[in-house]
């Protein structure tokens, strides 16, 4: 048997450029979810041994084995969960965990309560991307109608060029009559001095 085969980093796996990206967002949420309850739990237990270390004055919690994870999300709640984090947009992924992180750093909730707050997040990311599409939808539509009012504008007020005129003045013809004024750049305005009055 290859040695290779005992590593699991010797396997193929497929990148996360090849992903569909609704896939890698509900898997970062979920893991992050996943996260947020255990570390729930070990903070309700050790608030539940300190409790009980003052009730008694015994500290017996170094006798006490607890099980990795005592709370589970449901098979249905996780599949609501992962459908609801499927319409996440990439962009709102990040933000979205680190408002997740902070909601849990401001209330310190229980482990049952975590979900609660996930589920109150996501619906406020869901609110934050419908009111960004409004806005973006709407200043699209108001550019658009800028756009087209300015194409408008410049049609109407378009001037006619007679290109064969005879009173156009040139620069030629200014430095054919000799006029004081062809010493000048034609762009440029004709400054006089106190002495020229």
């Amino acid at each position: 048997m290859p040695i290779m085969s005992w590593f699991k980093w010797s396997k193929p796996n497929q990148s996360y450029s090849q992903r569909n990206p609704a896939d890698v967002i509900i898997e970062t949420l979920m893991m992050e979810l996943s996260w947020q309850l255990k570390q729930a739990e070990k903070m309700q237990r050790e608030r539940e041994n300190e409790y009980r270390r003052i009730k008694t004055g015994v500290d017996y919690s170094w006798l006490i084995s607890h099980p990795k994870q005592s709370y589970e999300v449901s098979p249905r709640e996780r599949l609501e969960l992962e459908e609801a984090c499927s319409k996440i947009h990439p962009s709102y992924c990040g933000p979205l965990v680190l408002r997740f992180r902070q909601v849990i750093a401001e209330y310190e909730p229980e482990v049952h309560e975590v979900l609660q707050l996930f589920r109150a997040v996501l619906q406020d990311a869901f609110e934050q991307m419908k009111e960004d599409q409004d806005t973006n939808k709407l200043t699209r539509q108001w550019n658009k109608k800028q756009t087209m009012s300015l194409s408008t504008t410049i049609f109407k007020s378009r001037v006619r060029i007679y290109p064969f005129s005879s009173n156009i003045k040139t620069v030629s013809e200014d430095v054919e009559q000799g006029f004081e004024s062809a010493r000048r750049v034609w762009s440029m305005p004709e400054f006089k001095t106190a002495k020229d009055f």
